[in-house]
């Protein structure tokens, strides 16, 4: 029990470990944290998938003194990310503002359900269903045999 709880709370814990560095730390606890908020939603160029914050990546540690150099210069958060995006493009970013030029990254999900949702809607209304078609002499007297075979205790096979 202890070593299940011992490998649950390890697992736990190895999730949250980041890649800064020591020596990239900041003295300042209060430009430190915002450095971390800034960079943890910043998307790593390399990895593409993770935030500079969580890479390894050179690039990604050059992107995290960048930030940090930033902030010591006296710019704000948002001068910050500016910077960032007005070098590397939004795609540096984890979570793409919503404006005119992205807009189909935002809506295009939902477009694609509405169009498949009319499309199966249409479908289905075209569908025609197949009039039941009556039995013959020589079926229905087949079936009434198989019927009263039924109640005399006839195994089926």
């Amino acid at each position: 029990m202890r070593t299940a709880l011992a490998l649950i709370l390890a697992l736990g814990l190895g999730g949250s470990a980041l890649a800064v560095q020591p020596d990239e730390v900041l003295k300042d606890p209060a430009l430190e944290q915002r450095a971390r908020g800034i960079s943890s939603g910043l998307r790593c160029l390399v990895c593409q998938n993770q935030s500079i914050d969580d890479s390894d990546a050179p690039l990604a540690k050059d992107l995290r003194v960048l930030v940090r150099e930033r902030l010591t210069a006296g710019d704000s958060d948002s001068q910050v990310r500016d910077f960032l995006v007005q070098r590397y493009g939004e795609f540096v970013l984890l979570k793409p503002s919503f404006s005119g030029h992205n807009l189909l990254l935002w809506l295009g999900p939902f477009a694609v359900l509405v169009v498949g949702g009319i499309g199966v809607f249409v479908s289905m209304r075209r569908r025609k269903v197949q009039p039941a078609v009556p039995l013959d002499a020589t079926e229905q007297s087949a079936l009434e045999e198989l019927l009263r075979g039924k109640g005399q205790g006839r195994k089926e096979v």
